[in-house]
């Protein structure tokens, strides 16, 4: 037995506890919790309706684990973005969320405009 301890985020710890009978609706719904918005499925063009639109996966139990590195300026605009995004946003604005958010972003774009889509670009340049 592992004698680690496991302690809750400052997102757990700080967000909002309101008892709204909406907000209770939506806790028994997978993925659809007080902390899910709106803001976080990617927008989708008529043509995209048709295909399966990407979406990134919200605030849920994930099964799957992929490390990335990145320099420590990459991690210090992560940082600020969340920062700047939980401000604007409000709420839970975690790392792992922006980024799920982001990749999903970028594969819908990929998907919608094939070898024009910046993803393409970017990689092409590099």
């Amino acid at each position: 037995m592992s004698r680690r301890v496991s302690l809750p985020g400052a997102d757990e710890l700080f967000r909002a506890t309101s008892s709204d009978d909406k907000e209770t609706e939506a806790d028994d719904r997978p993925g659809e919790g007080p902390d899910e918005r709106p803001d976080d499925r990617v927008a989708t063009t008529a043509s995209e309706e048709s295909s399966q639109a990407r979406t990134s996966s919200g605030r849920v139990k994930h099964d799957e684990k992929m490390t990335v590195y990145v320099t420590a300026d990459e991690l210090i605009e992560i940082e600020h973005a969340r920062l700047v995004l939980r401000r604007v946003v409000g709420g839970a604005v975690d790392r792992g969320r922006l980024v799920r958010i982001a990749v999903a972003m970028a594969l819908a774009d990929l998907d919608e405009r094939g070898i024009d889509s910046e993803l393409a670009r970017r990689l092409r340049r590099s």
